[in-house]
């Protein structure tokens, strides 16, 4: 069949059959050769409910899920009908499956069923059936891309298993190659021009050639990642789906700010987020190449040596005077930037400034700075620089020596875009490509590297630039947010030019649904007024000490077990306690039913209480699940301090004129100390668990330095409202004193 297949794709379907045209291009770019499915676009078909049809051997099918199956059968040594009869009739389910769940006649409820199934099938998996793409992700896939419905679940952010591995089939190379020819076919069956597709991306990127992109991440070594650097996942995230290259560039050209402490943070920073360049590179390694062209931009009578006093300097490009020395001589200029690199008094006094316009209405245009002098000790170079490019000059020249495709950055730069490409042009360098995005905040949160800075420094307010309470990378590892919801998160925040300021609960949410399946359980009893109990069997006897292993996940037998003591003696918690009626039957998770006869004491609080075990009874017909921890000489428990933080911040939003010194939250920090039972021994620092009825949680310190000291539990907010909301509620606070940067 593979040899007299004619695929035939309308381009004004409504909608597109999405699965087909992504299959169809799979199928081509694994087989090796490009007339194995002869493609013909056309603009309408005579049956206006046709999307595609295939004619094959005399025979033809014109249904995307039926079309799907007959290209799948006649590739079905490529693998894409599976390796075996079960994968095969798994495959072929998942196929029917697309074709009732994601119509256009399936409704909301429909659809959101089928997410929800999809997002548990794909929790610990790459594709629906198997280890490579099949006949069931095309399928599922295409009808999911062509259902409005499905689209708007997307949206919400609710089921990241299944938005990693939509977002994963969309950015395969070949079906971005076919989506793309077919987008261009369907551009020009509108416009009137030839039926056949031209192999041109014009989705994402612009001007984008497969193979051919090449994007960059420039952090400056100035300080730590935080989330709003996370959206630079967008860098690596166009270079994987144009099939280029990733380059990660340090922009070292301020020593007054750098240390190689805050390199090698970003560095860490960008592993713990997933994120590795193809190369690595340093502003740097390129000044002796910076400093020949700032020579020959003087030499060309476009950049001249300015002593202008900074206020005065600043007022006239506000105004658009001309600087005095702006019509200096070329060899007046070369005399004084030769003087700048010797780092003396006088070449102190001195700037290097592009000669563009004085009064052009785009500020960015008037003159601006490229050179300046400074004699501080540079952490890469050391002292044999005195004179360093600014990031307006040095950022294009180097984009366009390694080969930049495309310049993504956020819009605050938007109006330095033609101050880019003139640097370019003056040079002749050749242009790259800007691709703005919008920068986001999120509330009750500061991004400002130098007010994050003050809070390190004042060491009453955080522990570090790892604390749990701060936006950075590693401190919101440290609470607990995995890699797989920060990427999925940003993904799903697209390249969107607005500015926005984010509540927290969605990236947490985010979070939730991906370590929810994978989270092995455990029990923590909170010390404060805990109620000792005497358990006996049915008939009045002691309960006699013993074990058994308890799955540590019951949706999820893949993680292990544990072990689990039951003894005559328990623990629970206070508020368990006191909501019992006298001879109430509960029940007892991972035990049974129980009831509980009477306290021994009716002080208040209550210290201990009598159980008396009804294992036969029914567990659905009680109204209290508690949780309790055996106490036993043989599995000793262990001491834990569970902790949770507040925002740093009481205001949602500092503006401009606010002092955000005047809104630090003075109180962030709580902890509750809490027994937990022996197995959480066997946890490690950043391993993540749930605490049965408490929520989930991060292990922040454990065992490994004091076998018999005290382990410590950081809570993740599980997108709630309760988790993830101020709770500071007190009308005025002291300042505190912070100091200014």
């Amino acid at each position: 069949m593979a040899s007299t297949s004619k695929l035939t794709i309308y381009t004004r379907a409504n909608p597109p059959a999405w699965g087909v045209i992504a299959f169809a291009g799979e199928i081509a770019a694994q087989s090796g050769s490009e007339g194995v499915v002869t493609i013909d676009y056309q603009d309408k078909a005579a049956d206006a409910s046709e999307t595609v049809k295939l004619e094959s051997g005399g025979a033809s099918c014109t249904a995307p899920t039926a079309v799907i199956k007959s290209l799948a059968e006649a590739f079905a040594a490529l693998g894409f009908c599976g390796t075996t009869k079960a994968e095969s009739d798994e495959i072929n389910k998942w196929i029917s499956f697309a074709e009732t769940s994601f119509s256009k006649t399936a409704d909301f409820q429909t659809a959101s069923a089928a997410a929800d199934a999809l997002d548990r099938r794909l929790t610990l998996r790459s594709y629906i059936v198997g280890y490579k793409p099949t006949a069931a992700d095309f399928a599922v896939w295409g009808a999911a891309k062509s259902s409005s419905v499905f689209q708007g679940l997307l949206k919400r952010n609710l089921h990241s298993h299944l938005a990693r591995w939509y977002s994963h089939i969309e950015s395969l190379p070949a079906v971005q190659e076919a989506v793309s020819a077919f987008t261009t076919a369907q551009k020009d069956t509108i416009k009137g021009k030839s039926k056949s597709a031209a192999a041109s991306f014009e989705l994402g990127l612009p001007n984008a050639v497969h193979g051919k992109v090449v994007t960059r991440l420039p952090p400056e070594p100035s300080g730590y990642l935080h989330i709003g650097h996370a959206k630079a996942i967008l860098n690596k995230h166009f270079a994987n789906m144009y099939g280029g290259k990733f380059i990660v560039r340090y922009d070292d050209t301020n020593p007054s700010k750098e240390k190689a402490e805050f390199q090698q943070a970003i560095i860490e920073d960008l592993a713990m987020m997933g994120v590795h360049g193809d190369r690595v590179t340093y502003t740097s390694d390129y000044f002796d190449d910076l400093y020949k062209l700032a020579v020959d931009m003087i030499k060309r009578g476009k950049a001249y040596c300015d002593d202008t006093p900074q206020e005065k300097m600043r007022a006239e490009r506000m105004d658009g005077i001309p600087s005095e020395r702006r019509d200096a001589s070329i060899e007046e200029n070369l005399a004084r930037f030769a003087e700048m690199t010797t780092g003396s008094e006088e070449g102190r006094r001195w700037c290097l400034r592009a000669k563009i316009s004085f009064d052009d209405p785009n500020k960015a245009m008037r003159d601006p700075v490229i050179y300046r002098c400074n004699p501080e000790p540079h952490h890469k170079t050391g002292d044999r620089w005195k004179v360093y490019p600014t990031y307006d000059f040095a950022n294009p020249i180097v984009d366009a020596k390694e080969g930049i495709s495309h310049c993504l950055r956020t819009n605050e730069y938007h109006d330095r875009n033609p101050q880019y490409w003139w640097m370019q042009d003056a040079l002749d360098l050749p242009r790259v490509e800007i691709w703005d995005y919008g920068r986001i905040n999120f509330v009750y949160t500061l991004l400002s590297k130098r007010k994050l800075k003050a809070m390190v420094e004042e060491k009453h307010l955080v522990e570090g630039w790892d604390d749990p309470r701060f936006p950075t990378v590693r401190g919101m590892r440290r609470r607990g947010l995995t890699i797989e919801a920060l990427t999925q998160y940003m993904l799903a925040q697209g390249p969107s030019q607005a500015v926005t300021s984010l509540e927290w609960d969605g990236i947490w949410s985010m979070n939730k649904k991906v370590i929810d399946p994978i989270a092995p359980r455990y029990v923590a009893v909170l010390k404060k007024d805990i109620v000792e109990c005497t358990v006996t069997q049915e008939d009045g006897t002691p309960v006699v000490e013993h074990t058994m292993a308890i799955p540590k996940h019951k949706k999820n037998l893949d993680i292990g077990n544990k072990t689990t003591t039951y003894a005559p003696k328990m623990y629970i918690e206070q508020a368990d306690a006191v909501s019992f009626e006298p001879n109430e039957e509960v029940t007892f998770m991972d035990w049974g039913n129980a009831y509980v006869l009477k306290g021994t004491t009716n002080d208040t609080p209550i210290k201990s209480l009598d159980i008396q075990l009804h294992l036969e009874g029914d567990f659905k017909k009680t109204s209290k699940k508690v949780h309790w921890l055996a106490i036993s000489e043989k599995a000793p428990l262990v001491n834990v301090i569970l902790k949770d933080y507040d925002f740093l911040i009481t205001k949602k939003k500092i503006e401009e004129d606010d002092d955000w010194t005047d809104f630090i939250n003075p109180v962030t920090e709580f902890k509750e100390e809490a027994f937990a039972d022996a197995n959480v021994r066997q946890l490690k620092k950043g391993d993540i668990i749930q605490f049965e009825r408490k929520g989930f949680y991060i292990c922040d310190k454990d065992l490994s330095e004091d076998a018999k000291g005290t382990m410590e539990f950081i809570f993740i907010p599980d997108g709630k409202a309760s988790t993830t909301s101020l709770k500071y509620k007190v009308a005025k606070i002291e300042k505190p004193v912070v100091p200014k940067a």
